[in-house]
């Protein structure tokens, strides 16, 4: 088959090159360089037991508060707000612990292998050296709020995802630099991270490009009978990906999924480049809900949810509540300069990805949320089995498109 992906970070990446390992002909295409938007700004985490979604009992009591509250991760965009209110009433639905245990169960067959399925993704590319396996920690500063937490932990175990409790002091052993900061610490086992996940996603392109695939660079205008319009022209196939994240909601309703309730979330990161010291496993800041994560040659904050839509630019309160957060985490990293960014995640009303057919031949992978990259690899994996008419080795219905149909 000749199979057109529309979008080019992770999930389009990857579902490119299975596709073309299977003896398919690709053409990628996106409004830009592969790995350069929602795919360049993320944490970096294989984060495997990454299973609890935002949404979880209690949200609709915390979040006007933390609406108000500077030091709380958690922002919007006021003008947005009367767009905004149709996709809340029905994000809101899925609090209840059902939803969770729901939403835990099932994306655990999509995250709980990620390094194995990114080490094979990346095998022979040239993008095995970003590839890292470490444990994923959750730093908790005070019992109480481990203690807090205690269910999110049994609902892992029961989803077989591994982890060793520990004390603060116990775990400064492992890194000296959090040393005081936390009173328990959880290490998730069987993690991994990307040590820098646009050049990862860029390196994976270009050998896609080298084993004869094609990427067109252009804006994607509609998808019609498997072609795509775009500003360099139809690109037409026998099949149709798409995979465009964030951008996806628009043409998915043009392809009859009208009830779609999908936001563009977004989200933060910044980093300190050329630190004088760094950690040894990525850590979620437990009171913060942000990730920082070692790179190369740079260490990476990322976190922050908020709500403004696609069009609106960065705002400068979320950037300042990461400089607080590292600032006091580690004050005695010394660094050249932060760089930051906003990017956008793409969220789904009940958090599940939509991984499937939409039509004859027309096939659509988006909506992971906050675990895009951790589940990107497998994701594209499983396209490729569904568009050569495979069953994937687990139960896809969860994450069938059609309930928005």
């Amino acid at each position: 088959m000749h199979v057109v992906v529309a979008g080019a970070g992770i999930v389009g990446v990857a579902s490119a090159i299975w596709l073309q390992r299977a003896g398919h002909s690709v053409t990628l295409v996106d409004r830009q360089a592969p790995g350069q938007a929602t795919s360049f700004g993320n944490a970096g985490v294989l984060a495997a037991g990454s299973i609890i979604p935002v949404t979880v009992p209690g949200l609709l009591r915390k979040a006007p508060k933390m609406l108000f509250d500077p030091n709380q991760p958690l922002f919007l965009r006021w003008s947005y707000l009367p767009r905004l209110l149709p996709f809340l009433a029905r994000y809101l639905r899925h609090t209840k612990s059902e939803d969770v245990r729901h939403y835990a169960l099932n994306m655990a067959h999509l995250l709980g292998d990620s390094v194995d399925q990114h080490l094979s993704l990346a095998d022979g590319t040239g993008a095995e050296k970003f590839v890292a396996q470490n444990d994923y920690c959750f730093g908790y500063a005070t019992e109480a709020a481990h203690k807090a937490d205690g269910w999110t932990w049994d609902l892992r175990r029961e989803a077989g995802v591994s982890f060793t409790a520990m004390s603060g002091r116990e775990y400064s052993k492992i890194d000296p630099l959090f040393e005081g900061q936390f009173h328990t610490v959880v290490a998730g086992h069987n993690h991994g991270m990307i040590r820098d996940p646009g050049a990862y996603v860029g390196a994976l392109a270009d050998h896609f490009v080298a084993e004869g695939g094609t990427f067109v660079e252009a804006d994607i205008q509609d998808v019609q009978d498997q072609t795509l319009h775009t500003s360099q022209g139809k690109i037409g196939g026998d099949t149709v990906l798409l995979c465009l994240g964030p951008w996806s909601g628009d043409l998915s309703r043009k392809l009859g999924l009208r009830q779609l309730s999908f936001e563009a979330e977004r989200g933060y990161h910044i980093e300190l480049v050329n630190p004088s010291d760094a950690p040894v496993n990525p850590m979620m800041i437990a009171a913060g809900k942000f990730v920082i994560t070692p790179m190369n040659g740079r260490i990476r904050a990322a976190g922050v949810v908020e709500f403004g839509g696609l069009k609106l630019g960065p705002s400068a309160a979320p950037v300042q509540l990461l400089k607080r957060q590292v600032k006091a985490l580690i004050p005695s990293v010394t660094y050249e300069r932060v760089d930051t960014w906003m990017g956008h995640r793409p969220a789904p009303a009940d958090s599940l990805p939509l991984l499937g057919a939409v039509q004859d031949k027309t096939y659509v992978a988006y909506g992971h949320q906050h675990v895009g990259l951790t589940g990107g690899a497998k994701t594209g994996r499983v396209l490729a089995q569904m568009i050569e008419g495979q069953r994937p080795n687990f139960d896809t219905a969860p994450f069938d498109p059609m309930r928005y149909a």
